[in-house]
């Protein structure tokens, strides 16, 4: 699917850019029938993928900072047994940051839940009771146990940046349901390690780069600044816009591709549009006490709310990352872990309670999981290092298998062993569940066809329903 084409003579039909709002409004009506397509007027109106997808929208729940897998999701009693003791020479040489600690058992209870009989810590009650609703991954594995090339291989399948981001790559490929909201929305209070590199559209059109709103504050004026012009009404501001389209259209036929001036052009159309629905669909304020309270309080909290809203409003991707920095990082005591839990449990939990309540659990893929896990040996006295050979992360929603678990890491949580799973081979799954073949999502740069996937990547079949 390449879209890599110019739309200089698309932008001298019907009127000029006066018709782009139209053509926007218009834009889900039009593309019920039709396939990918470069010739969109609009580079966001939705489009089909490849072939029938079984999931229309992605809540990446992304824990920056590395969560431990050993203290979570994949219980080894192994770990208890041999508590103190050294790890076994044969795992020397292994793709990690660390071998002289001493094992570490979980200093986390753990108990088996639901008739899936999953075990899970006692870092994630709420979660827990829903272990029948998710398919726990315990054989990820990935490339660098380090934070800047494991955020970025995990977010753009590439340790290097500057790469599009998955998100980007959604939007380009299929737009998005609501031409009134950016199609790929990034909450984060903060930074994390290497930032805004994370959703970039990296030599894709700019139009995809993700909008970073910070949740802390719940004011939707304040997370969307400007959004409301205080100086003209709708109308006025029409009527400059399309004047000022119009010069930008002069300005792009002299030029056979300017991709800067053509997602400009996209960004203005947007920010028209998303004074009628933006500020309402940010205001928390709408929802009832009752429901607040299930959420919770932090900005944590709020960004799963906002995630539920946003995307029951039919917005392609919304990303929310657990904090600034690398909050996860526990490298001086893994019970740190704890605050962190306690933090995001009953938010994820009331997030997956309301998806199937509204009925947006078929049409939604939930993702939870950070760069990489941690050490089954100590670092310190308490706490774990990084490890990326082996650790853990759910997926919940349409099109993957409930109550399940696959693959294994051995018996210290070290490597994944049975039916590992690559960041390349999550990502050309998750590409599979929105209809789109990863090996045919390319674009032309730099001389060769790149895809997300890179050359790498198979979709995880055991894991669909």
């Amino acid at each position: 699917m390449d879209m890599n084409l110019s739309r200089r003579s698309l932008l001298k039909i019907g009127g000029g850019f006066g018709a782009i709002g139209l053509a926007a409004a218009l834009a889900g009506e039009q593309s019920a029938s039709a396939a990918p397509s470069p010739a969109m007027v609009n580079p966001l109106a939705p489009r089909l993928g490849h072939y029938p997808a079984k999931v229309k929208r992605i809540i990446f729940l992304f824990m920056n900072g590395g969560p431990s897998h050993v203290d979570s999701f994949d219980p080894k009693p192994e770990l208890i047994r041999r508590h103190g003791q050294k790890l076994p020479d044969s795992f020397v040489g292994k793709n990690t940051r660390r071998r002289d600690g001493k094992l570490l058992q979980s200093p986390f209870p753990w108990a088996q839940y639901g008739e899936s009989g999953i075990e899970v810590s006692d870092l994630f009650p709420h979660i827990a009771k829903r272990i029948d609703k998710l398919c726990v991954l315990r054989s990820m594995w990935s490339d660098n146990p380090n934070h800047e090339p494991g955020l970025l291989l995990m977010n753009t399948g590439n340790m290097q940046p500057i790469r599009p981001s998955m998100g980007s790559w959604l939007t380009y490929a299929l737009g998005s349901e609501n031409q009134n909201l950016p199609g790929y929305i990034v909450l984060c209070p903060g930074k994390p390690v290497v930032g805004p590199y994370l959703w970039s559209n990296g030599f894709l059109p700019g139009v995809h780069q993700g909008t970073q709103i910070n949740p802390k504050n719940t004011d939707p004026k304040a997370m969307i600044r400007d959004v409301q012009n205080r100086w003209q009404s709708t109308a006025a501001q029409r009527e400059q816009l399309d004047l000022l389209q119009s010069l930008n259209q002069l300005h792009l036929e002299q030029r056979e591709k300017d991709a800067n001036l053509e997602s400009r052009i996209a960004s203005l159309e947007m920010a028209y549009r998303m004074q009628g629905e933006a500020q309402e669909a940010f205001d928390l304020g709408r929802e009832t006490a009752e429901t607040r309270k299930r959420y919770g309080e932090g900005s944590f909290a709020n960004s799963c709310l906002l995630a539920r809203r946003l995307s029951e409003r039919g917005v392609r991707v919304v990303q929310l990352y657990y904090g600034d920095g690398q909050p996860w990082d526990d490298h001086g005591d893994i019970s740190n872990h704890k605050k962190h839990a306690l933090a995001s449990d009953q938010p994820i939990a009331a997030l997956l309670d309301d998806l199937q309540a509204r009925g947006l659990w078929e049409e939604t893929l939930v993702i939870w999981g950070g760069e990489f896990g941690r050490t089954p040996m100590t670092e310190g006295e308490k706490g774990r290092d990084h490890h990326a050979s082996g650790f853990s992360m759910w997926l919940a929603g349409g099109g993957v298998k409930q109550g399940y678990v696959h693959g294994a890491t051995d018996e210290f949580g070290f490597s994944a062993i049975e039916k590992p799973m690559h960041v390349y081979d999550l990502h050309a799954t998750i590409l599979h569940l929105l209809g789109l073949n990863h090996e045919k999502l390319t674009f032309r740069f730099s001389g060769r066809d790149i895809r997300l996937t890179d050359v790498h990547g198979h979709v995880v079949q055991d894991i669909l329903t």
